[in-house]
């Protein structure tokens, strides 16, 4: 086996903050600005001697080669090094299989009936069936360097979660043991059993409380403000770091040319959306890619305060208020004050001023279009989830409104896997939604008619899948004889 060529590159980092400017050292853990209360950045203070160290070309072939290594430390998102955080030593890294996941090509009779030559990223490939994965592998790697550096003898891990951050928090602490232990806190009744099966297995304590994911985010907000504790929702920078490694997958898996392209992703906290701008702005700025794609943001409009926003036209008048959500089959998204907003806003100026008007935009969907799209998309071969499903919902309104060329190719953020959110799936096909979600199947997408053995049949299979029971079967499927 060739021996691990982890790299020797070393970087300074600051926390900055984009309230007030203020900078902050990364020895600490720190989620929002001590002086006014700002979300942080991460910014690599060295970043543009990259450009001097290699040109784009030698990048791109310096993370090709590394992607076929069998080096522990480079096998995931660190692959990408020295775009996120080229302060960790080897030993701090954590890998448990998060990273490279496949981009699947929309199957043909799908592709020809969106219109549009599209692709999913399938995240739900990740360990923990979601891309909080990728977050959570460099944030705690931060942590783990930082307890090493301390000496700190107990550390709590604590997030807020709808599903799949506590699912991905709860298995990196399990899986790093002493000293750190894991809690999350959990909206009561609005969190799949898949989903709370998840923190639970990996031994994490579970709280759930009455409210939404907001109400849980004030909870946990208070509790990394006045107690020792390791928060690690998307306040957390660090794992806007790991995230940032979808877009570099994105860029490689299209031979590093991103033009023609369009990223679609769902907007929940916005920790993601902004990850992705980031990961793309870095990219350019190192000439790894020539052009940005165009990112669109998607939300329900049960949960739509960023599409609210960029709503007006005016950069002027846009004003950003929270909004109160409604049910929401897409969970993760269903967040009313994304943390994240001031970063959206931030990168989104960068984003349109080097890629022009229309580099990012905001769509909105309703909540029968997601599932439609979920179920559309998954009766063709795909794992969606009901996130995946808002991202389709996305492609299909953004043609609507004539905002995506068709020669563009566009990809599409399944942030989970389809299983967390079977329940959905059982109750689009049995029309057993809840009148607050406002969702009835499509009788053109089909339904999913289940068979019922009564107790005659039953006896027959109990004997064994006798002839009789066979032939019973056969009666109910309409099979006819060979």
């Amino acid at each position: 086996m060739p021996s691990c060529d982890f790299p020797g590159w070393r970087s300074r980092m600051e926390y900055v903050c984009l309230g007030c400017g203020a900078r902050h050292s990364i020895d600490e853990l720190l989620y929002t600005c001590p002086s006014c209360g700002g979300v942080f950045l991460l910014e690599d203070l060295d970043f543009d001697h990259l450009a001097d160290h290699r040109s784009g070309d030698d990048w791109r072939t310096l993370f090709d080669t590394r992607a076929s290594t069998r080096c522990r430390s480079l096998r995931g998102i660190f692959r990408f090094y020295e775009l996120m955080a080229p302060v960790l030593e080897e030993d701090d890294i954590i890998y448990l299989g998060e990273g490279n996941t496949p981009v699947v090509d929309a199957s043909p009779a799908l592709e020809r009936s969106v219109g549009q030559r599209f692709a999913y990223k399938n995240d739900g490939q990740n360990p923990s069936a979601s891309f909080k994965d990728r977050g959570m592998a460099c944030a705690f790697s931060y942590l783990r360097a930082l307890v090493r550096k301390h000496g700190w003898d107990e550390v709590l891990t604590i997030c807020a979660s709808t599903g799949d951050t506590s699912a991905a928090a709860a298995l990196y602490a399990s899986y790093v043991g002493s000293p750190i232990k894991s809690a999350v806190i959990l909206p009561h009744g609005k969190v799949t059993p898949q989903q709370l099966s998840q923190p639970l297995g990996s031994g994490a304590t579970v709280l759930e409380i009455p409210g939404v994911f907001d109400d849980c985010m004030k909870v946990v907000e208070h509790l990394a403000e006045n107690y020792r504790v390791a928060l690690l929702n998307s306040k957390n920078s660090w794992r806007i770091l790991g995230q940032e490694s979808y877009a570099f997958e994105v860029a490689q898996w299209y031979g590093w040319d991103m033009a023609g392209k369009c990223v679609f992703v769902p907007i929940g906290n916005a920790g993601n959306i902004t990850a992705v701008m980031s990961g793309f702005l870095k990219m350019h700025r190192l000439g790894i890619i020539d052009a940005l794609p165009r990112v669109f943001g998607v939300q329900s409009h049960h949960a739509d305060p960023v599409y609210r926003y960029y709503s007006v036209e005016d950069p002027r008048q846009r004003h950003y208020e929270p909004v109160t959500v409604q049910p929401s089959v897409a969970q993760a998204a269903m967040i009313g004050n994304p943390v994240s907003f001031p970063r959206v806003r931030h990168l989104a100026e960068r984003f349109e001023a080097l890629g022009g008007p229309g580099a990012f935009q905001v769509v909105q969907v309703t909540e029968q279009a997601i599932m439609d799209s979920m179920i559309r998309a998954n009766r063709h071969g795909h794992i969606a989830c009901t996130q995946g499903g808002e991202c389709l919902a996305g492609l299909l309104r953004a043609k609507e409104l004539g905002l995506v060329d068709k020669d563009e190719t566009a990809v599409l953020d399944a942030t989970a896997h389809s299983l967390k959110f079977s329940g959905f799936q059982d109750m689009y096909f049995t029309n057993g939604f809840p009148p607050a979600y406002g969702v009835t199947p499509d009788a053109t997408l089909g339904n999913a008619p289940s068979l019922v053995l009564h107790d005659e049949d039953k006896v027959a299979l109990a004997e064994k899948y006798t002839v009789e029971a066979a032939q019973r079967i056969a009666a109910k499927l309409g099979l006819a004889g060979k």
